[in-house]
């Protein structure tokens, strides 16, 4: 059973950055898609970044330019490089995946396994 534990959340300030890292255990993820998505406190899941096995990658609108996703296969583990970060960038961040595919989604129902999540908190 696959598991996928992230970690590299914590509080920054606004302008700062950090790297997020989503280990695979149970499974190797080199034949599947991965994604980031988030959720800010009372709001939807969102879509942020996703990357295929061809490592295409596809963000959402208001990270394009200041986020980086990233796979070591080798690792069986994704990245989510975070800079200039904003305070509307606080929320719960999750690593997910689906099972044998190269194409990348930007809808929550398309990842078949999620992450706990970590917390990213933005200050001003």
């Amino acid at each position: 059973q696959v598991q996928l534990v992230e970690s590299g959340g914590g509080l920054v300030q606004a302008g700062g950055s950090l790297r997020l890292s989503c280990a695979s255990s149970g499974r190797t993820i080199e034949n599947d898609a991965m994604g980031w998505l988030r959720q800010a406190p009372g709001k939807e899941r969102e879509f942020v970044a996703g990357i295929s096995t061809s490592t295409s990658a596809q963000y959402a609108d208001s990270v394009k330019g200041r986020f980086t996703i990233s796979r070591d296969n080798a690792k069986n583990t994704v990245y989510l490089q975070m800079n200039s970060l904003k305070p509307e960038d606080t929320a719960v961040y999750y690593c997910a995946g689906h099972f044998d595919t190269d194409f990348i989604s930007t809808s929550l129902r398309f990842y078949q396994y999620w992450g706990q999540g970590t917390q990213v908190t933005v200050s001003a």
